[in-house]
């Protein structure tokens, strides 16, 4: 069983269903999107999977607790288990923002999210996940030397933190098996951004003209790599920051 945080749109939602054509049954969450929830979780049942949806606020560590505990129930009564196989950490928000602009609350909104939340939900969540399990944490080109972009310093500093708290998982979650990796996507279509891809099209080319492969990322392209992570097939890859761009800034 994989539980996927963030799995209402894009690279979630893409990530849940490779992950379950691997044999898995899903859990994905979501904050303010139930109808994408509804959607994967549908779909998934259409090809003869299975799924559920658990509203979350990655932004609200107080609610982990309890949270923790829906995950388990929901386990108990649609697959009959207790434990996790795999755990993707893909909660993302954004934000831009030049020196002098920056304000407390943005920095705090970025670190709760992209950050903090992904540290204390996976404490949260570490007992119920299975010994030889997997973690898989969504990270960013944005932290690499060649993905500098002006505006971007608080969002790749956070995305940086949770590199480095990638590796050391790995290794102190090392003593059950558990596989920690992360997952750092370039330019990718979602709905980050408040949707900026749909609404502002003519993004879409200069960035493109930047990655090697010719176009930007579809959801698919990282999700698919989320769940290669997550699989047999990975069980030698651990402490990795794995990028999937097409070759971004190249």
């Amino acid at each position: 069983m994989a539980l996927i945080v963030g799995g209402s749109a894009g690279i979630g939602q893409a990530a849940a269903e490779q992950i379950v054509r691997c044999g898995h049954g899903v859990i994905v969450t979501y904050r303010r999107h139930p109808e994408g929830a509804e959607e994967v979780v549908n779909r998934i049942a259409a090809r003869g999977g299975t799924a559920a949806a658990l509203p979350l606020d990655v932004g609200d560590t107080a609610s982990f607790d309890d949270f923790a505990g829906r995950v388990r129930d929901t386990l108990q009564r649609t697959w009959q288990t207790g434990t996790l196989d795999a755990l993707v950490n893909n909660a993302g928000v954004s934000g831009t923002a030049m020196l002098g602009e920056h304000t407390e609350e943005n920095y705090e909104r970025l670190h709760r999210v992209l950050l903090k939340g992904p540290l204390f939900l996976t404490q949260a969540l570490a007992p119920m996940l299975a010994d030889g399990g997997a973690i898989v944490n969504t990270t960013s080109t944005s932290t690499h030397a060649a993905g500098t972009t002006p505006g971007y310093s608080v969002y790749a500093a956070m995305k940086g933190g949770l590199v480095v708290l990638t590796r050391y998982l790995a290794g102190e979650l090392s003593s059950r098996g558990i596989r920690v990796n992360s997952v750092s996507p370039g330019p990718t279509r979602t709905r980050l951004a408040d949707d900026a891809f749909e609404k502002y099209p003519e993004l879409i080319a200069p960035l493109a003209d930047r990655i090697a492969l010719g176009r930007i990322g579809e959801p698919a392209d990282v999700g698919a790599v989320i769940a290669f992570l997550v699989s047999e097939e990975a069980r030698w890859i651990t402490g990795q920051d794995v990028e999937a761009s097409g070759g971004h800034d190249l």
